[in-house]
């Protein structure tokens, strides 16, 4: 049987979805879409060859519906579906720090709600989406949001309490990646190098030690001993990143972003 997906409020992480989706084998005629210009809707349509519809529409004829709007929305956007969504359909919410009881309590008694957290590398098909149930979500659920998402990167599931925790960690995380390649580009400058140089080297750097940790096997510490020889001149720099707390500022904000996760799920109850 086809199933039919519609993605809700389809900005840059749903297109990626939906770009994955139908490079993994999706038919676009299945596949829906909301917006709210009508001509982000048609923009979709031309690039993508699917269906733009109104939320309503999408509620009634999807079998699954993938809410991509921003935390603030989710409320209107519930109270707009809630009156036209069988319990027998799949949400799946992908609202930083919204809770799947956010949604079942504005749902039909029994609809199955996954919760996923996903990253922007979905736009290059290398997401880290991590998937939470709801209360009525079953394991066919989960493989459901799993194939949708496995479209873009991998997945894992996880128990939702620790839904904030891997907000902090993967949902932010890129930009902590970012921040890092931002500063040390600007070191690069500062050692005299020109700044696409300095990009360069970076950034090659970066996915060369990213492909290392995950294909080798070994734990980060022995991938740094490693690179560091004694008296050398890495163990001089690592001296003045731990001088400077940057091991104790990476925890603090990653704590900080865990609570802020938190905060937004805490401002969704009544």
């Amino acid at each position: 049987m086809t199933q039919k997906v519609a993605v809700l409020g389809t900005g840059k992480i749903g297109e990626a979805l939906l770009s994955g989706m139908i490079r993994a084998g999706w038919a676009p005629e299945d596949l829906l879409v909301t917006a709210r210009r009508p001509e982000r809707a048609e923009e979709l349509r031309a690039r993508h060859g699917v269906t733009p519809v109104g939320n309503t529409e999408a509620a009634k004829t999807a079998d699954t519906l993938i809410l991509t709007v921003k935390p603030q929305d989710m409320g209107a956007l519930l109270d707009e579906l809630a009156p036209h969504i069988p319990a027998d359909r799949l949400v799946i919410s992908g609202a930083a720090g919204i809770p799947t009881a956010f949604l079942e309590e504005r749902l039909a008694k029994g609809t199955p709600v996954v919760r996923v957290m996903t990253n922007t590398p979905a736009l290059v098909d290398e997401a880290m989406s991590v998937i939470s149930p709801g209360t009525h979500a079953t394991q066919q659920h989960l493989a459901t949001a799993e194939d949708i998402f496995g479209a873009v990167g991998k997945t894992l599931r996880v128990p939702e309490g620790q839904q904030d925790a891997c907000t902090a960690l993967s949902g932010s995380g890129p930009a902590y990646f970012f921040y890092l390649v931002e500063a040390m580009t600007d070191a690069g400058i500062l050692l005299g190098l020109p700044r696409d140089k300095a990009h360069d080297l970076i950034v090659q750097s970066a996915i060369g030690a990213a492909v290392m940790l995950r294909d080798s096997g070994e734990h980060p510490v022995k991938l740094r001993e490693n690179v560091t020889s004694p008296a050398g001149t890495t163990i001089n720099a690592i001296r003045e990143l731990e001088n400077h707390g940057v091991r104790a500022a990476l925890i603090a904000a990653l704590e900080a972003a865990r609570d802020r996760s938190r905060e937004l799920a805490s401002g969704t109850k009544d």
